[in-house]
């Protein structure tokens, strides 16, 4: 598990501009959905060729926010990254990485392209295939209409690379108008450094950085309201 340590300066900058450090004091469930980016064997087993060694140890924590959201009345969606079809359409990375692996281990009908067997996937959760970093950008997969047409208006951001497609989706989905929580202790990087500037950006312009416990409250907060 990553040392979370979000630069100072970044925590005062924010709690100035905003009075307090996040924006959120709850979550609407029925509007809210969890989206697990990237959770797939090419990520997570040893010996593959983007292994992502934190990633084993975030499953509890996806898994616990992911029943989180269900009793919430949310939606958990599981995204996949797939690269098949895709060298001509997005030369610069396939010029950039020279790891034929990746494309091989990334293609649907490959062990790599399939989640990890420990999350808790069930029936009722949505699966959704993306062809760039961000799950949100244009062209990369149809989420936004998918997560549009549930009346879902806030993400819970979770799964790996934190720095790479986790950051890339939360910052598109903020500049389309979600609600944005970026979890801390449920995304992984290959370092503590790089897990820890993403959490500063997110934080200081995208939208709010919790832990799991915290997210939990939040989803669970909307409840405690009704009842009082």
């Amino acid at each position: 598990m990553h040392k979370i340590a979000i630069d100072e300066s970044i925590v005062a900058q924010v709690k100035a501009q905003r009075g307090k450090l996040n924006r959120y004091d709850s979550l609407v469930g029925r509007k809210t959905a969890l989206v697990v980016i990237d959770m797939q064997n090419a990520f997570m087993l040893p010996g593959m060729p983007v292994e992502v060694p934190a990633a084993r140890d975030i499953v509890p924590n996806v898994n616990k926010l992911a029943a989180a959201t269900r009793a919430a009345g949310g939606k958990v969606v599981w995204v996949q990254m797939c690269l098949e079809g895709q060298t001509e359409a997005w030369r610069v990375f396939f010029d950039g990485d020279p790891r034929r692996a990746t494309l091989s281990e990334l293609t649907p009908g490959a062990r790599g392209f399939e989640l990890h067997a420990d999350l808790d996937v069930r029936p009722d959760d949505a699966i959704v295939v993306k062809r760039r970093y961000s799950a949100f950008i244009q062209g990369s997969s149809d989420i936004d209409r998918r997560l549009r047409a549930a009346g879902i208006d806030t993400v819970i951001i979770v799964g790996t690379l934190t720095n790479v497609c986790c950051e890339s989706s939360a910052r598109d989905a903020m500049m389309l108008n979600y609600r944005l929580v970026f979890v801390a202790d449920a995304n992984a990087a290959l370092s503590d450094s790089e897990h820890n500037a993403t959490l500063g950006s997110i934080l200081r312009v995208f939208g709010d950085v919790a832990t799991t416990s915290e997210a939990v409250a939040l989803l669970s907060a909307e409840g405690r309201e009704q009842a009082a």
